[in-house]
């Protein structure tokens, strides 16, 4: 997305004249504006989710686990998978299961 307003030349003017102190400031600003980006997004992709929802996600061993949601937290919704462990989800990271079939939605 391109912005009229910024000028990547000039803000790297400004930023070489800033002081540790004034970077440790903007960096607080930044990190700040990332965090509220990255909920937003997080909220949105939630939206399409419901509890009691069947969804599948690819666990960090590279398997592909297939439950149930139990809760919508803040960041993450909360998975009871078929083999009956907890899991806490990012919702990037959930794909939809088709009622009674097994497979994705929106494949």
């Amino acid at each position: 997305m391109k912005n009229n307003y910024f000028d990547k030349n000039s803000a790297i003017e400004a930023v070489s004249k800033l002081n540790e102190e004034e970077l440790l400031f903007l960096d607080r600003l930044i990190v700040e504006r990332l965090k509220l980006i990255s909920q937003a997004k997080s909220t949105v992709m939630m939206s399409n989710f419901h509890v009691g929802e069947r969804v599948c996600f690819t666990a960090c061993t590279g398997n592909l686990k297939r439950g149930v949601i139990l809760k919508l937290n803040k960041k993450t919704a909360s998975i009871k998978t078929d083999d009956g462990n907890l899991w806490n989800v990012a919702p990037a990271l959930l794909k939809k299961i088709k009622k009674g079939t097994g497979q994705f939605l929106n494949e």
